[in-house]
């Protein structure tokens, strides 16, 4: 996906920002704050695939995704965020789409819960599961 005017996404592992992400779930997130960063740390390290959003200037990270799959037909996608200050210009978008859409996993079954961000996973085919919490979008195989 073309990313707006001024950033870009990237799915290169080593170019996480780990601070940036451990301080963001850590005391902005609403969800998982019982982690430490060595906790963060080593789920990022171990993660399927993670996504970043990147200003283009600086090359600073302002937004994440990642993702923990089989690697053959289903992923759960965890902490997305976008930073507070670049809010608005449709990362949050982007990066869920360079994460399910356009990568090794498009066609899978992918797995989510939210409180709070049901109308961004609708856009993708995200429909509520067992709650209203729990969000799948079905395998695209076929």
């Amino acid at each position: 996906m073309q990313a707006p005017a001024g950033y870009e996404y990237d799915d290169n592992p080593g170019r996480i920002d780990i601070n940036l992400v451990s301080a963001f779930l850590a005391d902005e997130a609403y969800w998982g704050r019982w982690r430490t960063p060595d906790v963060i740390e080593q789920q990022i390290r171990t993660a399927w695939r993670v996504v970043g959003a990147y200003e283009r200037s600086t090359g600073a990270q302002v937004g994440f995704a990642r993702a923990f799959s089989d690697g053959f037909a289903a992923a759960y996608l965890a902490d997305v965020f976008v930073v507070p200050a670049h809010r608005g210009h449709g990362l949050g978008v982007g990066i869920v789409r360079t994460m399910i859409e356009e990568g090794p996993g498009a066609k899978f079954l992918w797995m989510l819960h939210t409180r709070d961000a049901r109308t961004l996973y609708e856009k993708f085919g995200f429909v509520p599961r067992e709650n209203d919490r729990y969000l799948e979008r079905a395998a695209r195989f076929g």
